[in-house]
């Protein structure tokens, strides 16, 4: 069973109110139960509403729920906007309620996704960030359609401003981080780009076609 599947037996299994021992819910699910005491440290610090202790068994207390929803990517994408506008508020109460809800989210992606989110959420305002890849989207979604070769203003590490031409392939989300993977004709190699880090980007008059070697099935983000 995969780990966010787990998570999702464990909350179904707390909604009645009782109070559940973990040694009880690690034979429902087959695992250890100190696999089942980290989905718990996971839980709560996501902000699931649970209380308990080792030993002493788990419950969940009353809370507003929502039945199982299915997102898109695109539906994610408004949700995490609408997460950093409201961060990036005065007001303190609203900053963490939208803080509690990110991590209630990121407890719901998949493990992988969690794992590789940890490379990226380095930044110190990662709402902040958030707001500034989303005023590139439009851009690099179209060109992507489109095969539209880009003019990218891009900072990069070392506190440098470099300026290179690219294909961009594909774009994927990385817990409120997204990243951009594109052939860089300066480079002469596939390389993935942070969202939030491009300053700019401008859609040039050129196209571009599959060629061996450039395409998007041709990238091996681990060479």
């Amino acid at each position: 069973m995969r780990r966010t599947d787990r998570l999702f037996e464990i909350i179904q299994t707390l909604r009645d109110g009782r109070l559940h021992r973990a040694q009880d819910m690690a034979d429902a699910l087959k695992v250890s139960v100190r696999t089942i005491y980290r989905d718990m440290d996971t839980l709560v610090a996501s902000g699931i509403p649970v209380q308990g202790a080792r030993g002493v068994g788990y419950i969940m207390t009353q809370q507003i729920s929502l039945p199982p929803l299915t997102l898109s990517d695109t539906e994610l994408e408004a949700l995490n906007l609408g997460i950093a506008i409201v961060a990036e508020a005065a007001d303190e109460t609203l900053k963490f309620a939208a803080q509690s809800l990110a991590n209630k989210i990121d407890a719901v992606l998949s493990e992988r996704t969690i794992v590789d989110a940890d490379t990226w959420k380095f930044a110190t305002y990662p709402f902040a960030d958030t707001v500034r890849g989303f005023a590139q989207m439009p851009t690099l979604r179209a060109a992507i359609k489109a095969r539209q070769k880009l003019r990218l203003t891009y900072h990069s590490k070392g506190d440098r401003i470099t300026t290179r031409k690219i294909r961009p392939l594909h774009m994927e989300y990385w817990g409120r981080i997204w990243t951009l993977t594109a052939w860089c004709e300066l480079r002469g190699a596939f390389r993935c780009f942070r969202m939030d880090l491009i300053q700019s980007a401008e859609a040039l008059p050129e196209m571009f076609v599959d060629e061996p070697g450039k395409q998007l099935s041709d990238y091996d983000p681990n060479l």
